[in-house]
């Protein structure tokens, strides 16, 4: 290997700006363990610091995509070999460190996750921190005694990549999933994938009290602001409402009655940061009992790292829709 290409982002005397270049392994963030990237993902965070429009990146420059998978090509760590099948996600990727949207990823190896028996690279991607953090959003609920017996789970924002994943792998774990969503033109696919129930996010009145009749078992907000604020009260006693968005706002309003008279419990959702520990156990789940069935419908376009500048204003005008996977080699 001698030079490779890379979706690369600088901020300098010349403005912000990214696109695909040209670079060598020597200039890659440092790590035990490179990695031949095969497929990385579009994630909203991706295409906020692909833009400019949001401030993700905390260094300059780096190569973009907060997730990677791909075969270990070196390492100086004992526990990963040459050929070796792996995954990251988050992790500071297109952040403090450069990301997957590169032929090549150096990577420390506390980070890197063998790809379980159960998935593909492709399937890995496919889920990526959307499909990681709506395991660790299920972890976390049953964590603290969320169950199928509790009643539905509410999934906000569910036509959204984090929400579609969250509907079939929740419904894989047991539970039955009323899916909110402003497009109800998709609601025959949500509803494929597994949503019991759909519901039109515009046609969602809450009464505003502190109290109102309880509704669903727990949910999983993408959302936030007025959302979370409207979900709280319809919680039913001990339900645990997870919060992992915020495109509806990250302040929002509500009482201390939910959690004072029903128990009601708010669990953040930080995936990037998650324990080495629990990223092995949720990757396990997701390749086998929690694994979605329905992946290769939710993966609705696959493109390259040249196509990346149109795939991000697309994600960030709301015109996107299920997965986008980024085909980066040839592994």
């Amino acid at each position: 290997m001698t030079t490779f290409h890379a979706f690369r982002i600088h901020n300098d005397a010349h403005g912000y700006r990214g696109g695909v270049e040209t670079m060598h392994a020597d200039a890659l963030s440092p790590g035990e363990v490179l990695v031949n990237v095969a497929y990385s993902s579009v994630n909203y965070k991706d295409a906020l610091a692909g833009t400019g429009k949001g401030k993700i990146l905390r260094q300059y420059p780096l190569n973009g995509g907060i997730d990677a998978a791909g075969v270990v090509v070196a390492s100086t760590d004992a526990l990963f070999k040459e050929g070796d099948a792996v995954l990251c996600t988050g992790s500071g990727l297109s952040e403090t460190r450069d990301g997957g949207y590169a032929q090549y990823i150096r990577l420390p190896s506390q980070w890197v996750i063998p790809l379980p028996d159960g998935l593909t690279l492709r399937e890995s991607m496919i889920l990526g921190t959307a499909g990681f953090t709506a395991a660790l959003a299920l972890l976390r609920m049953q964590d603290n005694r969320q169950t199928p017996a509790l009643g539905p789970i509410a999934v906000s924002g569910a036509s959204g990549g984090v929400g579609m994943l969250a509907i079939d792998i929740f419904t894989r774990a047991g539970y039955e999933v009323h899916a909110i969503s402003g497009k109800p033109a998709h609601f025959d696919f949500l509803r494929e994938l597994g949503a019991a129930e759909c519901i039109d996010r515009h046609q969602l009145v809450f009464s505003g009290k502190p109290m109102d009749s309880a509704r669903f078992g727990g949910a999983l907000d993408n959302v936030g602001g007025p959302m979370l604020a409207g979900l709280l009260p319809l919680i039913v006693p001990y339900g645990n409402v997870a919060i992992c968005g915020n495109a509806g706002g990250v302040g929002f309003e509500s009482t201390v009655m939910p959690f004072i008279i029903r128990g009601a419990s708010l669990l953040g959702i930080a995936s990037a940061g998650t324990a080495r520990d629990i990223r092995g156990q949720l990757w396990h789940h997701l390749a086998s009992d929690w694994k979605p069935r329905h992946l290769g419908r939710i993966a609705t376009r696959e493109v390259t790292l040249e196509q990346l500048p149109e795939v991000f204003e697309r994600m960030l005008a709301g015109d996107s829709f299920g997965r986008t996977i980024v085909r980066v080699g040839h592994v």
